[in-house]
Order: C-alpha cells, then sequence, then structure tokens
C-alpha cells in the first residue's frame, strides 16, 4: 500500500468529515464552517493520502519553540494497523524539533494506543470545558 504523507496537502472540511465519522472522532462534523475554521486556525497539519483518499491526519498547534499541541490524530479504520498514525506523529515531531514537547488529550478509545507510540501518561492536566457541540 503506498501512502502518501503531506505537510503542504489540505483537505477540504468535507473530505475532514468523512474521515472523522469513518474513525469515530467525536468532532463537530455536522458543522462545516467549524471544521473548516479548526483548520485554518492550525498552523501543523499533516495528512496521510492513499491515491486521492484521505486516510490519515495529524493537526497541531505549536509556538515552534516550547510545545505542540496534537489536537486531532485520525487514521481512518481501513487503514488502521498499519502504521500511519504512528508516522503522522513522528512527522509532527519532527517538524516541530527537539526543542519542543508533543502533548496531547486522548479519547477514551486511544488511551491505550498512545503509550505503545511513544507518549508518556501524565496526571498533571486541566481543562476548562467548551461549551456543548452536539
Amino acid at each position: 500500500m503506498d501512502i502518501k504523507y503531506s505537510f503542504d496537502d489540505k483537505p477540504t472540511a468535507k473530505q475532514v468529515i468523512e474521515l472523522y465519522d469513518n474513525c469515530g472522532l467525536p468532532r463537530p462534523t455536522r458543522d462545516k464552517e467549524r471544521i473548516q475554521k479548526m483548520f485554518d486556525n492550525s498552523n501543523l497539519i499533516v495528512t496521510a493520502w492513499h491515491e486521492d483518499l484521505l486516510v490519515g491526519v495529524s493537526r497541531s498547534i505549536t509556538d515552534w519553540v516550547w510545545s505542540c499541541y496534537l489536537a486531532d490524530l485520525a487514521v481512518r479504520q481501513e487503514y488502521k494497523k498499519a502504521g500511519i498514525g504512528k508516522k503522522l506523529i513522528q512527522l509532527t515531531k519532527e517538524r516541530v524539533g527537539e526543542q519542543s514537547m508533543v502533548l496531547l488529550l486522548s479519547v477514551p478509545t486511544a488511551m491505550e494506543y498512545y503509550p505503545k507510540v511513544g507518549f508518556v501518561k501524565q496526571e498533571s492536566s486541566f481543562i476548562l470545558n467548551r461549551a456543548d457541540w452536539q
């Protein structure tokens, strides 16, 4: 399987919505405008493509010298276990460099995944929740 990774090929909101719905990532996929803004306001996006099909994405916000918040990591169901998520994380880390940490908030279903790809679980996070979006 030939997967192309890119920092330049930006997906459309429609492609992102289809990917997120396919893999079960809980995002406001019924709000195309909000999804578009999420991508427009992110400054590090890595995509994975199988021909013209968006099969994975890593969407981050970073200052490039201290921290990188990995906001979304999504891989199409039928492409899971092919190393795509791990490669998206690797490319994200390579792009931000050694000075920057990569941190994330995991969805409950991915709690077992992140330690397998090198993340260390932390007990020191806090959150002010957003308004309900569903």
